[in-house]
């Protein structure tokens, strides 16, 4: 039987579908409180469970002269003013035992990034923090390959998680989406969400950053409502060429509505 995850009373796995998003890293408090202000009501007016995203580190950017981030003392406190201000819950990213730990203090989920998804060490402290975990699937790893990710929380006690698709390798610089996936995974019995803007990405596709294939974020989302996914993720920024993180495969903010409004129409088909 699918699980339904409540994140702070924001139900993942039932109907309507969560929206999950925000920019790719905080790149200043005010542009951050800026965003979750607007992402709050546009998914508040269309009555659309919502949960903010951000990061305090991106600890796998390409190049070593990369923004990455305030870091985690900083980026926490931001989140933790986002959560208090707008009461809503907010979900960011850690790459370590000692990470998970503090982030713990304050964020609603936890999120195991793609590239650590079989780190065994990472996925137990996650679990053992007792929030909900939200599993990125790596992408070098079937759909079928995170049932072992999954056993490693669950090996805590720990039942609250969540598992995203992000795309799966495809040669050098390039990803790709099997939309299989998404029954597969949610056959686990746990909510599956769907990674859009990470989906087109291109990784190491700009020499010294990640390019991406914006146009196509749109269209893959409504193949995975169509298929039956639990939630959509999406990095959202006001001007994505001037984003100091993954700007090329992010959504405008104005662009979002629209989005949203389609995709929930899909559903309402469904």
């Amino acid at each position: 039987m699918q699980k339904e995850i409540d994140i702070n009373g924001v139900l993942v796995g039932a109907k309507p579908f969560v929206f999950i998003g925000g920019p790719c890293v905080i790149e200043s408090r005010d542009m951050t409180m800026g965003i979750a202000e607007q992402l709050k009501n546009i998914t508040s007016k269309l009555n659309i469970p919502f949960i903010f995203k951000s990061s305090y580190d991106k600890a796998n950017r390409t190049s070593v002269e990369n923004f990455r981030g305030p870091g985690i003392r900083e980026g926490l406190r931001i989140l933790s003013e986002v959560r208090e201000v707008f009461k809503i819950p907010v979900l960011t990213d850690v790459h370590s035992e000692e990470q998970a730990l503090i982030a713990a203090e304050v964020v609603d989920v936890i999120q195991v990034p793609a590239l650590l998804s079989r780190q065994t060490d990472l996925l137990v402290a996650c679990g053992r923090t007792g929030k909900p975990v939200n599993i990125k699937k790596g992408q070098f790893l079937s759909p079928h390959d995170v049932k072992h990710a999954i056993e490693k929380v669950e090996s805590t006690g720990n039942t609250k998680i969540l598992i995203t698709e992000r795309g799966t390798t495809f040669g050098y610089n390039n990803l790709v989406n099997d939309f299989r996936s998404i029954p597969i995974m949610r056959s686990f019995g746990y909510p599956v969400i769907f990674d859009a803007t990470h989906s087109v990405q291109k990784p190491g596709g700009l020499s010294s950053r990640s390019g991406g294939e914006p146009e196509f974020v749109f269209p893959l989302s409504r193949a995975a409502v169509a298929v039956g996914v639990d939630g959509i993720f999406m990095e959202v920024h006001v001007n994505p060429s001037e984003a100091l993180c993954d700007g090329a495969n992010s959504v405008a903010l104005k662009d979002l509505p629209h989005y949203l409004k389609t995709l929930q129409a899909i559903e309402e088909v469904l």
